[in-house]
């Protein structure tokens, strides 16, 4: 089966570090194609940033429509349900998939994420999710996306140090990572924190395999048919929807 990941962002040294923590758990047999939006922001940090990466998404999308399953590589899922409109294959966003996994090995858990204006996009998906009872707390840190590919910073401490709190303060049994570019440190972390630790990449491809096998697709029943067909203007007049 081929899983094709998008990272949203347009950073491909961070699609790099996607692409290896999914190659690292699939089973033999899965091709894993990652690749970097071609339109967008550098890092994802906020509410227009992730409008702004849709295109770029959907364009990622349409060039492999005959991809088994796709994951989008941001934990704010940007244009998750837009995305399961004009795909055949499950279309899983990395945060969905790692709440669900840390629901299944904790009775509570915490999200650890990057920039505090970003943590009400987390504070949406859990209620979203249907995540409240499963959730302890969003945690920032307030490191920029990009720092955590800078061998320099103290990301790594911060991350730990928030991770800690998260355990002793919240009392939670398990760690969400908050950014697909914590991908990285699930195993130094599960190392120094004993819990489990949730990286939403790994989470996400796992499920899709686990979908795929099952022989299942996106419904194009109801609200995620393909897009109705209709003239669009301007700039975006190019992503028209096509009759089917």
């Amino acid at each position: 089966m081929r899983i094709r990941i998008i990272n949203p962002n347009t950073t491909p040294s961070m699609t790099a570090t996607i692409a290896e923590a999914a190659r690292a758990v699939v089973a033999p047999g899965t091709e894993i194609v990652a690749v970097t939006s071609q339109a967008g922001a550098v890092s994802i940090e906020g509410h227009y940033d992730e409008a702004m990466s849709i295109v770029g998404l959907a364009d990622a999308i349409n060039q492999d429509p005959d991809a088994d399953a796709y994951v989008i590589a941001c934990f704010g899922d940007p244009g998750l349900l837009a995305a399961r409109e004009i795909a055949r294959g499950p279309v899983l966003g990395i945060a969905e998939a790692a709440m669900h996994a840390a629901s299944f090995v904790a009775t509570g858990f915490s999200v650890v994420t990057t920039l505090e204006r970003t943590r009400v996009i987390a504070e949406h998906l859990v209620r979203n999710y249907g995540m409240e009872r499963h959730c302890r707390r969003v945690r920032a840190t307030d490191i920029p996306v990009l720092e955590l590919e800078n061998p320099a910073s103290q990301a790594r401490a911060q991350i730990l140090a928030e991770c800690e709190k998260a355990i002793s303060e919240d009392k939670s049994g398990a760690i969400v990572l908050g950014c697909a570019g914590m991908a990285d440190l699930v195993r130094y972390l599960e190392e120094r924190l004993r819990v489990p630790v949730i990286d939403g990449v790994a989470a996400a491809v796992k499920f899709a395999e686990a979908l795929v096998g099952l022989g299942l697709r996106t419904s194009k029943t109801g609200d995620l048919a393909y897009p109705l067909h209709k003239p669009y203007k301007g700039m975006l007049s190019g992503y028209a929807p096509r009759a089917r």
